[in-house]
């Protein structure tokens, strides 16, 4: 297993460790409840070094940007990222990515999951046929989300740059706790505000911004957050999680991500997706809550009121923030309408569930 550079910060802290996508990380540290209330109500630290970045610079980087990726990133000026998703020759989704504007036209960074590394660096490069200069930073990289209501302001008094104006889905760069070239953004997947904070992978460097960062929000009680915590806050948001809501196979138009689809440009298996499009799709990811007792897990059946199956669960667990159990899953369209009920076969039984609005929260 790799350790990211706060590794020893956790286990000094009494984490639950656990390996994720090839590292050993924290899954919680007080439990995953009180984590999730001190992100949804105050401010958490989240380790996410683990995740992948790749910088891809010259003139033709945003031509390689967009023929890999659905999201229109010509709109992208200096200073703003998007969401996107690199769509395969199948019909599904290789990964889903962020992609940050560094210099319009000329310098790009894309931000991809931790698991998927590897297959996104092959993935891109299989298309760069026009000599884009592309580096893999992402064991060069520190990552860490701060997360919350109070999140910018603890962070503020620590840096010149103007965070708590910060937009969503835009980001600035300066000093931060003494170190140069920080990378600080707002597309936080809480759904509670806050940023996340990108710089070189040096071990004085993680230090201090960590040691920093706990600092200034020792007298308003912030807390470091775990992978499980992670998870639930997502969730309760309906974001999707690769590996669980979206893969190889999902198209993002049937898990709902139709508004990072832009048939504006052409992109790798577009004229299938524009298709699609046009046909309707005949799965949906919906999200549900039960109203039996019980909670839903990944890959657990849907079924209808007469026995037949009609989906999966993809995500499921007891809302922190809710007190209920809630999930995502792909199910038959017919299926798919807002307070349509459903069953989560569950070992013998088959638990009533309905089709509500996402987010849940």
């Amino acid at each position: 297993m790799k350790n990211t550079p706060f590794t020893h910060k956790h286990i000094a802290l009494g984490a639950k460790m656990a390996e994720f996508a090839g590292y050993n990380m924290p899954i919680s540290y007080t439990g995953i409840n009180d984590e999730h209330a001190a992100v949804r109500t105050n401010a958490g630290v989240f380790d996410v070094s683990h995740m992948g970045e790749f910088i891809l610079k010259g003139e033709n980087a945003l031509d390689l940007i967009q023929r890999v990726t659905s999201n229109d990133a010509a709109k992208l000026k200096n200073g703003h990222a998007q969401y996107s998703c690199l769509p395969n020759n199948n019909g599904g989704i290789v990964d889903d990515l962020l992609v940050y504007c560094i210099e319009e036209n000329n310098v790009y960074m894309l931000v991809v999951n931790a698991s998927n590394i590897e297959k996104d660096w092959n993935w891109i490069n299989s298309f760069n046929d026009k000599n884009v200069e592309m580096h893999n930073i992402s064991d060069k990289t520190c990552l860490l989300a701060i997360q919350g209501p109070n999140a910018t302001k603890i962070l503020q008094p620590l840096t010149d740059m103007d965070i708590l104006n910060l937009k969503y889905y835009t980001f600035a760069k300066g000093t931060f706790a003494g170190v140069e070239n920080v990378l600080v953004s707002a597309t936080g997947y809480t759904g509670s505000g806050g940023v996340e904070i990108y710089f070189e992978n040096k071990e004085d460097d993680a230090n201090k911004v960590w040691d920093a960062i706990f600092k200034a929000g020792e007298a308003v009680g912030i807390k470091p957050i775990g992978l499980g915590a992670r998870d639930t806050l997502r969730l309760e948001m309906g974001f999707c999680l690769y590996g669980n809501d979206i893969n190889d196979t999902t198209s993002p138009l049937e898990a709902g991500l139709g508004w990072i689809t832009k048939f504006t440009k052409p992109f790798t298996n577009s004229a299938y997706f524009q298709q699609q499009k046009a046909d309707g799709v005949t799965k949906k990811l919906i999200g549900f809550e039960m109203i039996d007792k019980g909670i839903a897990r990944h890959d657990y059946e849907i079924k209808d009121a007469t026995g037949n199956t009609i989906g999966l669960v993809t995500s499921g667990t007891q809302a922190p923030s809710l007190n209920k159990a809630i999930g995502m899953g792909y199910v038959a369209t017919a299926h798919a309408a807002i307070d349509s009920e459903i069953f989560i076969a569950v070992r013998d039984k088959l638990l009533k569930a309905k089709v509500v609005k996402v987010p849940f929260v």
